[in-house]
C-alpha cells in the first residue's frame, strides 16, 4: 500500500472534501460518497463498483476493515490511506467512519416503472425518513421510487446511510413535476390521511398499485392528492398522534405485500 496522505492540500483530499459537503459538487461531478465499513461492504457484496476507496490508516488492523480492503482488493482496487486527522474531516457521523467509498450512482431507468409497483415521495424533506422509506420498499419487495422537487436527494450520504444498502436494489427516479407524470405510469395512486373514511385493512389493493408519501408536516400536496385513487386511514388507538411518515409507509408496504402473498396461495 501507499503511504497516507497527510497534507490538507492534497487534490484527492480536497477532491473528496467537497463531494461529503456539496450537494452541487456530487451533482456537477455525478459522484457520491458511502460512509461505513458495513455500507461500503454491502456494496461490494452486490459486486458493485468503487471510484475509490478510502481507509483510515490507524483502523487497518480493525475486523471490520479488514473485510473490506481484502474484498475490494480482491476485485483488484487499491485503497487510498488518510492520516486520522483527515479521515474525520471527511466523515459527517459523531462517531468517524474509518471506511469511505465514492461511486458513480445508478442510473435511473424510467421506462421500467409502467405497470409496476412503486412509490411516489411528495417532498418528503428529512434524509433520515427518505432512506428508511427506500429501506423499507427493498425489504418489502418494491423496487421502483419517483421522487419530486423538494424531496431529500436519494443519492446524499445522510440518505445513503439511512438506506443501507438499499440503493443497490432499486430504481430511484427523480422527476420535476409528479402531477404531470404519474397519470401516464397507468397505476392507481394510494395515499393516507388520518381523515379517510376507508382503512388500510379492509381494502383490497390491486395489482399494480403505488402508494405517495407526503411532506412530513403537510403530507401530500394538494395537486398530487387530486391524483390519488383512494385515501386510506390507517387504524390505530384512539388520542394518539398520527404514524411517522416511514412508520406508516412499512405498514402499506407490508400490507399490500401480505395481500400478494395471500392470492398467491389460494
Amino acid at each position: 500500500m501507499s503511504l497516507p496522505i497527510s497534507s490538507r492540500n492534497n487534490p484527492v483530499f480536497q477532491r473528496l472534501r467537497r463531494l461529503s459537503g456539496e450537494a452541487r459538487e456530487r451533482s456537477r461531478e455525478n459522484r457520491t460518497l458511502l460512509e461505513g465499513a458495513h455500507l461500503v461492504g454491502a456494496w461490494l457484496d452486490r459486486d458493485l463498483p468503487l471510484d475509490a476507496l478510502v481507509v483510515d490508516a490507524a483502523a487497518l488492523a480493525q475486523p471490520a476493515v479488514a473485510r473490506v480492503l481484502d474484498a475490494a482488493q480482491a476485485r483488484g482496487l487499491s485503497p487510498v490511506l488518510l492520516d486520522h486527522a483527515l479521515m474525520q474531516q471527511l466523515s459527517s457521523l459523531d462517531s468517524p467512519s474509518k471506511v469511505i467509498a465514492e461511486i458513480t450512482p445508478i442510473a435511473a431507468r424510467p421506462e421500467a416503472v409502467c405497470g409496476q409497483d412503486f412509490i411516489v415521495l411528495d417532498a418528503l424533506q428529512d434524509p433520515g425518513n427518505v432512506g428508511a422509506l427506500l429501506r423499507t420498499c427493498a425489504a418489502a419487495g418494491v423496487g421502483h421510487v419517483i421522487a419530486g422537487p423538494g424531496t431529500a436527494a436519494f443519492w446524499s450520504p445522510k440518505v445513503l446511510r439511512a438506506a443501507m444498502g438499499a440503493h443497490a436494489l432499486l430504481n430511484l427516479l427523480s422527476v420535476d413535476d409528479l402531477p404531470a407524470m404519474l397519470p401516464g405510469l397507468g397505476v392507481p395512486l394510494y395515499g393516507t390521511s388520518s381523515h379517510a373514511s376507508t382503512f388500510l385493512h379492509d381494502l383490497v389493493l390491486p395489482q399494480p398499485c403505488a402508494w405517495v408519501f407526503g411532506h412530513e408536516g403537510r403530507g401530500i400536496s394538494s395537486e398530487v392528492m387530486a391524483l390519488l385513487a383512494v385515501e386510506v386511514a390507517i387504524d390505530q388507538a384512539l388520542d394518539v398522534e398520527s404514524l411517522n411518515v416511514a412508520a406508516a409507509a412499512a405498514v402499506c408496504l407490508f400490507e399490500t405485500r401480505r395481500q400478494r402473498v395471500v392470492a398467491r396461495t389460494r
